[in-house]
C-alpha cells in the first residue's frame, strides 16, 4: 500500500508543479497588461498627437449632427409648391 500513496502523491505533484509551471508565465502576463502603469517614455507624443485627433474628430462629428439637425428642422418646414393659376 504504500507504494501506491507514493505513487498517488507523485502524481499529484506532477499535475500540481506542472500546471503551475504552464500557468505562472501566463499570468504574469496577464497580470503585467491589466496593471495600470504608465506608457513606455517614447510612446507618450504618439498617445497626446492620437487624443489631439480624437478630440478633432469629436468635434467635426458634433459640427456634422449640428449641420444634419438644421437639415431636418428645414426640411419638415418646407412647404409645398404653390401651383400656377391655369392659362385663361
Amino acid at each position: 500500500m504504500i507504494g501506491s500513496d507514493f505513487k498517488d502523491l507523485f502524481v499529484l505533484f506532477l499535475v500540481f508543479g506542472g500546471g503551475f509551471w504552464v500557468l505562472a508565465p501566463l499570468a504574469r502576463a496577464f497580470a503585467k497588461r491589466i496593471s495600470a502603469t504608465a506608457p513606455p517614455v517614447g510612446q507618450a507624443p504618439v498617445l497626446d498627437e492620437l487624443r489631439e485627433e480624437l478630440r478633432q474628430v469629436r468635434q467635426e462629428v458634433a459640427e456634422l449632427a449640428e449641420r444634419v439637425d438644421f437639415t431636418e428642422r428645414a426640411l419638415a418646414q418646407q412647404q409645398p409648391p404653390q401651383r400656377l393659376a391655369p392659362p385663361s
